[in-house]
C-alpha cells in the first residue's frame, strides 16, 4: 500500500483468513465453523481487513467491530493475537466482538500493525494465516498450491492482501520502494459432497397406554451437509421396529402400527435412515441415526433380584463369625430391578430374620439398585448360637394399585472363631478327704468347656495357690489328686483352697476356686491331765477329772466319764459329761467315812474312764486317789469355796465383783452427801456483812437448783464468795478448827422466802446477812402456782430484807 496518501494513518494489515473446521461426529451430524462477514474496506465492522487509523486516536477508543456468524446458529466467540515477540495494541471482547485501542500509536516508529483474528462457535475456529494459495511475483496470477483443495464446508470464504511493489529508486535524495496493496475476498462455491445430518438429535420417542394405531410418535428432521446446493431428503427404517412402527418417507414421522397392549417390548431402538435424492430420483449419500421409543406405564413387571449371572432368589454366603459393626457383607453381590417406570418402578427393600442383625441399603429404590447389607450386631452372629443364618430379603411396590414384589432368600454360613473362654460348671467346688488318704488319692473333678470348635475347644487344666502344693491336676482331664508324698491331718490342718485354671490353645482362661475339706478320723484315744491323778475331796463338795481328746471334730472328740472300779466300792458318782466326782448322797460326814473303811488316812482310790463318742470309739483310764476330808465351816460359801480350789480363776472373779461393787456403792453415798451438805448447809459471817452484787438469774434458777451454772458437773460451787471473815464457829465446812468459838449470839432472824419467778434482772440484788453460830433454817419450796400474790410475796421480802440489814448494821 501507499504510504504517501495516507499520511498520519496507521494501516492496519489484515492476514488472508482460512476457516478451519473440526468436525464432530454424533450420529451423524455435522458441525460447520463459523465465519466473518465481508463488509469491505472502509466497514467499522466485519473482519477488521486494511483498517485505517489515525496515530493520534486515543488510548481506550472502540476502532472497530469483528462481525460474524455460525451456520448452525451457536453464539460465537471472537479472539485477537498478534505476531510472537510484536506489541499488543488492540483488545477485543469474546461476546461483543469490539475492538479497543489499549496503546497509543506512532505512526514514525510502526505504519504497519498485523493482527490475528478468529471467530469459534466453541466447537469450532475460524483463524491462522492461509497457506492454500500462491501467487505468480511477475504476473500477478492466484492459483492454489499443489495439493491443496478448498472446502466448502470448512471454509467458505478466504481472505488474501495481495502487495504490488516498483523496483525502487531515488527519490528525495533517497532510495524507495513505492507499494500498494489491496484485499481479495475468495468466496468457495458448495458442491454435492456431504451427507445428510439429522437435526436435534438424540432422538427419543414414547408410546402411552392411551395411544392407539396410527398414533404419531415422533418426527425426525433432516438436512443436506451441502446447505448452499440441497437435495431432497427421504425417510426409511433400517432396523428394530419389529413391525410395530413405520415412518413417512417424506416427513420423517414414525407412527405406531398396532395396539399397545400388543407391544412385547419396553424399549424398542429403531435405526432411521435419511437419504439424499438426486432430481433423476437416484439415492445419493445417506445418514442413520438412531431413534429410542420407550413403552411407558404398563406396570406389567415386579421387582426382580439379579446376581452376577441373571436373575436370582437365593443367595449364599460363608463369613466369620462376630464381623465388625457397620461393615457390608463383602460376599454378597445382589442386584434389584423394576422394569416399569416412574411410580411404578418404585419400592420398598425391607430384610426379615433373626433379631436386628443386619439392615439393608437403600431402603427405597427407583428402578434398579445394589443392594448393600451391614451388620448391625456383631455379638448375635454367634458361631456357638447357629452355624448358619437366613433372611428374607423383601422388595415391594409402594405407590402402585399390584403392589408387585419379589423376595430373595440370604444364607450365610458362620465359620468359628476364638471367641469363647472355657468355662468350668461351677464357680467353685468343695470336695472332703478324708485324713490319713495315702497320697496319689482322687480328691475332686472339675469341668470346663470351652464352645469353640476344634483345637479352640481343647481345654488345659492347672492349678496355683497357697494351698495348691499339697495336690496336682491332670491337665486333659480336671481330676484333682493329692500329692504322692503328702499324709494329711485334720488335726494339722482341715481346710485348705486353692484355684484351677482352665485354658485353651490361645490363652484364654477362666478361674474357679475349690475348697479342700480333711474329714477328722477317730485316730486319738483321750488323755488325762497328769494332775488328775491325786484330788483331795471336802464331804459335800465334788472334785473334777478332765480328759482331752486330740481330733479334731465331733463325735470323734467328745468324752464320756465312767467309773470302772472304786475301792471301796459304791461310795462315788460321776458326771458322765463334766467328769466331776462326788460322794454319794448318804455320806455327809467324816464319822461316816470312818465307819466305811479301816484305813484312818481315808484315802481312796476310783479307776475312771474316760471314752470318746467316735467310730470306732477309743477309751483310756486312770486311777484317781481322792482324799477325804472335812471342813469345819458351814454353808454355801463353804461349799463354794471347796469348789473354787479346783478352779482358781472362778475365786478370783469373785473377789474381783465384790470390790468393784464396793467401790461403786462408796462413791455413790459420797456423792449424795456432797450434794446434801452443799444445798442444806451454809454457814452464816458473824463479824461483818459482805455485800455483793448477785449475777442475774434465769427464771428457772429456783426450780432447778442443782444445775450446772450453780455447781458445774461435779456440784461445784466455785460461784459462791468465800466471806473474809474468820470461821470462828467451827461449822461442818471446815475440816480442821482449833479456834475456839466464843459465846453465840443471839439466832439470826429466819431468812426471807426466794424471789418469785417474776424477778427482774435489773434490780439491786443484796446478800443475805448472816449471824455466827446459827445455821440458817431450810425453807420448803413454794409452789408457783399458790394462792398469794406473788407481788405481794414479793414486796414483803424485800421488807424484811432491808429491816434485818438495817439491825445487824445498828448492832455492829
Amino acid at each position: 500500500m501507499s504510504k504517501g496518501p495516507k499520511f498520519g494513518y496507521v494501516t492496519l494489515l489484515i492476514a488472508e483468513f482460512y476457516s478451519d473446521i473440526s468436525l464432530l461426529l454424533f450420529t451423524a451430524q455435522t458441525d460447520y465453523a463459523p465465519y466473518f462477514y465481508d463488509n469491505g474496506p472502509n466497514s467499522n465492522n466485519g473482519n477488521m481487513a486494511l483498517l485505517n487509523l489515525s496515530e493520534d486516536t486515543p488510548k481506550g477508543t472502540q476502532i472497530y467491530v469483528l462481525n460474524g456468524t455460525d451456520p448452525e446458529g451457536q453464539p460465537v466467540k471472537y479472539g485477537m493475537t498478534f505476531e510472537p515477540g510484536s506489541k499488543e495494541y488492540f483488545r477485543v471482547h469474546p461476546k461483543s466482538g469490539a475492538v479497543t485501542l489499549i496503546d497509543e500509536l506512532d505512526r514514525e516508529a510502526q505504519d504497519e500493525i498485523e493482527v490475528f483474528v478468529s471467530i469459534s462457535d466453541g466447537l469450532n475456529k475460524s483463524s491462522e494465516p492461509s497457506t492454500k494459495f500462491a501467487i505468480d511475483h511477475h504476473s500477478g496470477i492466484l492459483r492454489i498450491k499443489p495439493g491443496e483443495t478448498l472446502d466448502y464446508e470448512k471454509s467458505r470464504t478466504h481472505f488474501i492482501t495481495v502487495v504490488a511493489k516498483d523496483g525502487g529508486g531515488i527519490y528525495k535524495g533517497k532510495h524507495q520502494v513505492m507499494s500498494s496493496s489491496a484485499t481479495l475476498t475468495i468466496n468457495v462455491i458448495d458442491t454435492q459432497d456431504t451427507p445428510p445430518v439429522f437435526v436435534g438429535t438424540p432422538y427419543f420417542g414414547y408410546v402411552y397406554e392411551v395411544s392407539s394405531p396410527g398414533s404419531e410418535i415422533f418426527t425426525v428432521f433432516a438436512k443436506d451437509g451441502d446447505m448452499d446446493n440441497p437435495n431432497p431428503i427421504m425417510y426409511s427404517i433400517d432396523s428394530g421396529a419389529d413391525g410395530v412402527f413405520a415412518i413417512n418417507r417424506t416427513s420423517g414421522c414414525i407412527i405406531l402400527k398396532v395396539n399397545p397392549a400388543d407391544l412385547r417390548r419396553e424399549v424398542y431402538n429403531i435405526k432411521v435412515k435419511a437419504s439424499e435424492v438426486s432430481p433423476e430420483v437416484k439415492r445419493l449419500d445417506f445418514a442413520v441415526t438412531t431413534v429410542t421409543i420407550r413403552v411407558v406405564d404398563l406396570n406389567n413387571h415386579p421387582p426382580t433380584f439379579f446376581g452376577e449371572n441373571g436373575p436370582q432368589n437365593v443367595f449364599e454366603l460363608t463369613m466369620y463369625e462376630h464381623p465388625p459393626e457397620g461393615e457390608f457383607l463383602r460376599g454378597l453381590k445382589i442386584t434389584v430391578n423394576d422394569s416399569d417406570q416412574g411410580t411404578n418402578a418404585k419400592f420398598h427393600l425391607r430384610l426379615v430374620g433373626p433379631g436386628r442383625m443386619l439392615r439393608v441399603v437403600p431402603q427405597t429404590v427407583l428402578n434398579e439398585a445394589q443392594v448393600t447389607v451391614l451388620v448391625e450386631d456383631s455379638a448375635a452372629m454367634d458361631f456357638e448360637k447357629s452355624q448358619f443364618l437366613t433372611f428374607k430379603l423383601l422388595a415391594v411396590e409402594i405407590d402402585t394399585p399390584e403392589r408387585f414384589s419379589a423376595t430373595a432368600d440370604i444364607i450365610i454360613h458362620l465359620l468359628d472363631t476364638n471367641d469363647n473362654a472355657p468355662k468350668f460348671s461351677s464357680d467353685f467346688y468343695i470336695a472332703r478327704i478324708p485324713e490319713n488318704s495315702p497320697g496319689g488319692s482322687s480328691v475332686v473333678s472339675v469341668t470346663a468347656t470351652d464352645p469353640d470348635s476344634g483345637l479352640w475347644g481343647v481345654v488345659k487344666y492347672s492349678i496355683y495357690g497357697s494351698g495348691a502344693d499339697l495336690f496336682l491336676i491332670q491337665p486333659d482331664s480336671g481330676i484333682i489328686y493329692t500329692q504322692p508324698w503328702v499324709s494329711l491331718d485334720a488335726e494339722v490342718k482341715s481346710k485348705y483352697n486353692f484355684y484351677v485354671k482352665a485354658e485353651d490353645t490361645d490363652g484364654k482362661y477362666s478361674l474357679a476356686e475349690v475348697f479342700v475339706t480333711i474329714m477328722d478320723l477317730n485316730d486319738h484315744s483321750p488323755a488325762f491331765h497328769e494332775n488328775s491323778l491325786e484330788k483331795t475331796m471336802v464331804i459335800g463338795a465334788p472334785v473334777k477329772i478332765e480328759a482331752i481328746d486330740e481330733d479334731a471334730e465331733e463325735p470323734n472328740n467328745v468324752i464320756e466319764y465312767s467309773i470302772m472300779k472304786s475301792d471301796p466300792d459304791d461310795i462315788f458318782d460321776i458326771d458322765a459329761d463334766t467328769g466331776e466326782i462326788k460322794l454319794k448322797s448318804y455320806i455327809k460326814s467324816m464319822d461316816i467315812v470312818q465307819n466305811i473303811t479301816n484305813h484312818k488316812d481315808c484315802t481312796w482310790s476310783v479307776v475312771v474312764q474316760a471314752k470318746d463318742r467316735g467310730s470306732p470309739s477309743f477309751s483310756t483310764t486312770t486311777v484317781v486317789k481322792i482324799d477325804i476330808t472335812e471342813t469345819q465351816l458351814r454353808g454355801p460359801l463353804t461349799s463354794f469355796l471347796m469348789k473354787s480350789r479346783e478352779n482358781p480363776l472362778q475365786f478370783i472373779g469373785l473377789i474381783s465383783g465384790v470390790i468393784i461393787i464396793m467401790v461403786f456403792v462408796t462413791v455413790f453415798i459420797s456423792t449424795i452427801i456432797y450434794v446434801r451438805n452443799v444445798k442444806s448447809n451454809k454457814i452464816l459471817p458473824s463479824c461483818r456483812i459482805i455485800r455483793r452484787k448477785c449475777k442475774p438469774r434465769r427464771l428457772d434458777d429456783f426450780q432447778q437448783p442443782f444445775r450446772e451454772e450453780h455447781f458445774g458437773g461435779k456440784f461445784r460451787n466455785e460461784d459462791l464468795e468465800i466471806p473474809t471473815a474468820d470461821n470462828i464457829n467451827c461449822n461442818n465446812n471446815v475440816k480442821v478448827c482449833s479456834y475456839r468459838a466464843p459465846p453465840s449470839p443471839p439466832n439470826a432472824p429466819v431468812m426471807p422466802p426466794p424471789l418469785p419467778t417474776h424477778y427482774r434482772h435489773g434490780e439491786r440484788g443484796w446478800t443475805v446477812p448472816t449471824v455466827s453460830a446459827s445455821v440458817a433454817s431450810k425453807t420448803k419450796k413454794r409452789s408457783h402456782r399458790g394462792k398469794d400474790n406473788p407481788v405481794n410475796t414479793a414486796l414483803v421480802s424485800e421488807l424484811k430484807l432491808r429491816l434485818e440489814q438495817k439491825n445487824i448494821a445498828n448492832r455492829y
